[in-house]
């Protein structure tokens, strides 16, 4: 016998996980199948790492998760991201427990991914592999994923968003987040996600959106300090890096021209944000950045000021 959850929706909330936990303390399932992008893996994720601590006595069902969308790399990591609604937040939850027991890539599942979906979750492929490549964590290992997912992205992403039934394009994709997944587990990540969970918190942008309007502002900040980093990719990836500004420009430039090649419109403004919401919630999203685990590995030590200021120049 089995029972499907399908209850899942973006940017899952607490209430969603709590309706899981129910269902999986009253079935006893031995066995969970995550399968979906990264929202429905977090959820299963979260929901059977409560359900374990409610009920301690129960053996803790093994975890399969099988992704859908080349993004996350949630299939591979200790985190799950599970969105409070009533106050605005992502809850970033990191725990050795949330890595699933079994990750299956099968390419076949992310064919009929629509091509904006694709855009989305492929930036936050770049965006993952990026920071955990500039993160102050970063050591030999992680950077050798991380590099990797770069390449595949800028081989691989616009190729997948043009022509669904490309299978190499896909497959790539779908590596290279996994491989992005295990760099940042392992390292860290930066203020770009600190501030896209913010946003999204607060104003239910989709996550990949919110980074890839966000990445660009966050290198721009963090070459201050890592520089050198920055025109290191610009070098592995063919980009013009004779000296430290001019590598960092020609990533952010290269990033820049991706997204626009997807149709991801620069501004935060470009998505069905009001100005006057927007202000009102600057203050609020700043801190909640600030206090984003992701933002203790940041390469460069930002203040309040700061992400309230890069905030409003992605505005």
């Amino acid at each position: 016998p089995h029972t499907v959850f399908s209850e899942v929706e973006p940017d899952p909330s607490l209430e969603t996980v709590k309706k899981g936990v129910a269902a999986l303390l009253k079935h006893r399932a031995d066995l969970i199948v995550a399968l979906g992008g990264g929202s429905a893996i977090d959820t299963a994720k979260a929901i059977t790492y409560f359900a374990c601590r409610v009920m301690p006595e129960m053996p803790r069902p093994t975890l399969l998760a099988i992704p859908t969308t080349s993004g996350t790399g949630s299939e591979v990591t200790s985190i799950a991201v599970i969105t409070d609604k009533q106050n605005g937040i992502k809850i970033p939850l990191r725990d050795e427990r949330l890595i699933p027991d079994i990750a299956i890539l099968d390419a076949r599942f992310t064919r009929t991914v629509p091509p904006s979906v694709t855009a989305a979750t492929g930036m936050d492929v770049l965006t993952h592999a990026i920071e955990a490549y500039i993160t102050r964590s970063h050591n030999a290992f992680t950077d050798l994923l991380a590099t990797q997912a770069i390449n595949y992205v800028f081989k691989y992403l616009l190729r997948a968003y043009k022509h669904m039934e490309d299978m190499e394009a896909r497959e790539m994709m779908l590596l290279g987040s996994c491989m992005a997944g295990m760099a940042f587990n392992n390292s860290g990540l930066g203020i770009a996600h600190s501030m896209a969970h913010a946003v999204g918190g607060q104003f239910h942008v989709p996550h990949g959106v919110a980074n890839a309007v966000l990445l660009p502002h966050a290198i721009r900040f963090n070459s201050f300090d890592a520089g050198v980093r920055c025109r290191e990719l610009a070098r592995i990836i063919g980009l013009p890096h004779e000296n430290v500004e001019e590598g960092t420009k020609s990533l952010v430039c290269a990033i820049e021209i991706l997204n626009e090649s997807m149709g991801i419109k620069p501004r935060l403004r470009d998505h069905k944000i009001e100005e006057q919401a927007f202000l009102a919630a600057l203050d609020t999203m700043a801190a909640h950045a600030l206090e984003d685990p992701c933002t203790t590995t940041n390469p460069r030590r930002p203040s309040h000021s700061d992400l309230k200021e890069l905030l409003s120049r992605a505005w």
